[in-house]
């Protein structure tokens, strides 16, 4: 362990590429950030929508991430990393620039299918990413590194959050109605406002297409180092070599539920706002938002604590412990609820801050050629985050097109009830980060 502890992570003459590499991490949450709150704004925009319908945003999402992540390891399997994260970025590019049309003819599902080209960018992105992060550098530190260049990926989900409040959220016409005055209107107030707001949304997706492109350009001129190759297995060598690694299969398994219960955490944060605010006097209303900013400001502050630690304690060791914590966490929320479940939501984000990284790192470590294929199958579990959020939304329809219309137990709002399914996920989790770590120590 001194040995692994006394190697850089990042070598100086990869310097530039590394940088580059990491300004990844912070491109892709941006976007996820800046999509988190677009559930409650399209069912503001279009209040027909119910919430089933308004958590499509997340399915289609996060659905790129399942259909593209397979195909983009079979890419840079064939061709090189460099490839396919430029292919990546193309995606990504496109996907935001077709907010335009979307806007244009006001179509929910051509929202949703811009969405969906998005994130196959952004699965050809993560895909190529992580595993180039872990094998630049020494296997000892890889898990280290990649925690630490994920540790940039909340500094751009902070910058999405806030051009989410500032450029969207707050810059809506129809949030300035109660449900009941907004359905009074004419049907041509309606509509004016509805184009309004639309375009309102489209535009800090065009922006971020440029500054897509941008970094686009940045990647072609530089040269990245040369990747020590392994000698590449048969793709059905590689999947049964997979497929017999339990490490390898059950960290897809908890990946998938971690993704789930980071995105509806900070997903319906939205929704128990809105129910507590039904509560309070208008000048005592919360803001979603910065409590989602609070969130994520603990969430960048656990990735780089979780970085540091890992100097002394086991990946496994820190992933059981921060499972336990989030499983806390969303008890209260759930059964507790109020400002303090409120509180306990935010505070969630501390514990979920490292696990993607390091569940990532631990169900990859010491593989060959077969890790290309291996990052996909982590990348298509980020479909939790497309599957869990619909699942969470139809808690919410249980009694009808509000928060509160039903009771659980007798007293628990099923917007708060709604909150058992990332307990139960982050359970999963915690139970992963046990058994590798007895594994380890057996």
């Amino acid at each position: 362990m001194k040995n692994a502890i006394k190697q850089p992570l990042v070598s100086r003459n990869i310097l530039l590429p590394f940088i580059l590499i990491t300004s990844l991490f912070a491109l892709w949450g941006i976007a996820n950030d800046l999509t988190n709150p677009m559930v409650s704004a399209f069912k503001k925009v279009m209040p027909e929508l119910s919430n089933t319908q308004a958590s499509l945003v997340q399915f289609a999402f996060y659905f790129g991430y399942f259909f593209m992540a397979l195909p983009a390891a079979l890419f840079i399997r064939k061709y090189s990393y460099k490839s396919g994260i430029l292919v990546g970025l193309s995606l990504y590019a496109i996907g935001a620039f077709l907010f335009f049309p979307a806007a244009k003819f006001e179509t929910f599902n051509y929202f949703l299918i811009s969405l969906w080209v998005m994130t196959c960018g952004l699965a050809f992105l993560e895909t190529t990413s992580n595993p180039l992060i872990l094998a630049l550098g020494p296997k000892e530190t890889a898990t280290q590194r990649l925690n630490l260049a994920q540790a940039f990926n909340p500094i751009g989900s902070l910058t999405g959050m806030i051009i989410a409040q500032v450029f969207i959220i707050d810059a809506l016409r129809s949030v300035d109605f109660t449900e009941e005055a907004y359905q009074a209107l004419s049907s041509s107030e309606m509509a004016a406002i509805r184009e309004n707001d639309l375009g309102v949304i489209s535009v800090p997706y065009i922006a971020l297409g440029v500054l897509v492109l941008i970094i686009m350009v940045a990647i072609m001129m530089v040269k990245f180092p040369k990747v020590e190759e392994h000698s590449k297995l048969s793709l059905s060598k590689t999947f049964k070599i997979l497929i017999k690694n339990k490490t390898y299969v059950t960290g897809v398994v908890a990946q998938m539920f971690y993704v789930g219960a980071q995105i509806m955490c900070w997903t319906f944060i939205f929704q128990y706002v809105d129910n507590l605010n039904a509560s309070l006097p208008i000048n005592e209303q919360l803001t979603a938002t910065w409590y989602n900013v609070g969130a994520m400001l603990l969430f960048l502050s656990g990735r780089w604590l979780g970085t540091l630690s890992m100097k002394r304690i086991g990946p496994s060791r820190l992933l059981f412990v921060f499972g336990v914590g989030g499983v806390i966490t969303t008890l209260i929320t759930v059964f507790v609820g109020g400002h303090i479940g409120l509180y306990s939501l935010v505070a969630t984000s501390l514990f979920m801050s490292i696990m993607f990284p390091t569940i990532y790192g631990i169900a990859l470590n010491n593989m060959g050629d077969e890790a290309k294929i291996g990052s996909a199958g982590l990348v298509m579990a980020i479909v939790g985050g497309a599957l869990l959020p619909v699942l969470q939304g139809s808690i919410l329809d249980i009694g009808g097109p509000g928060f509160a219309d039903a009771k659980i137990l007798g007293y628990i709002p099923e917007v708060n009830f709604s909150f058992i399914l990332p307990l139960i996920c982050l359970a999963v989790v915690a139970l992963f980060g046990y058994k590798t770590m007895t594994n380890e120590n057996a």
